[in-house]
């Protein structure tokens, strides 16, 4: 089996080559791209950070809050600027249960500024990781009564 990531190991790409574990937290509006096609964003996490998931088509009513996903051969790179990870046209997301999982949501990795690697051309690297999320796990169920979201 590929070796699983860390949410807070990713870094953007254009191979299809990210296998991660995570829990879907929120879930935005569903939009229809200039295609039609159905487009929507999820805000998911693991234990170690966040990152906008971005699903098309039926993959936005297949998954919902409090879902756990395992990506596989999934992408985490810009789109229209931003960046997400998704599953994209070699990847697969399936769900493998729910509600409970340890997450936090400090770094979200999407909303980081990213420079290339000097060592690494092809490369990137955070320019700087937000502070840690305080200490102990959270459930999704808990989520909600969380007073530092927004």
């Amino acid at each position: 089996m590929a070796t699983m990531l860390k949410v807070r190991d990713l870094r953007p790409s254009v191979g299809n080559n990210i296998n991660t574990t995570f829990i879907i937290l929120e879930k935005y509006n569903a939009s229809r791209s200039d295609g039609g096609i159905l487009m929507c964003i999820a805000l998911v996490a693991d234990s170690t950070a966040s990152v906008h998931l971005q699903m098309w088509g039926a993959e936005c009513d297949a998954f919902q809050p409090s879902d756990i996903v395992r990506l596989t051969n999934g992408i985490f790179s810009f789109h229209k600027a931003n960046l997400v990870l998704r599953a994209g046209k070699k990847g697969l997301l399936e769900k493998i249960g729910e509600f409970s999982m340890v997450f936090v949501e400090i770094p979200n990795m999407s909303t980081m500024q990213w420079v290339q690697d000097p060592t690494n051309p092809k490369g990137w690297i955070p320019l700087t990781h937000s502070s840690p999320a305080p200490t102990g796990p959270m459930l999704a169920g808990a989520a909600s009564s969380n007073p530092g979201r927004h």
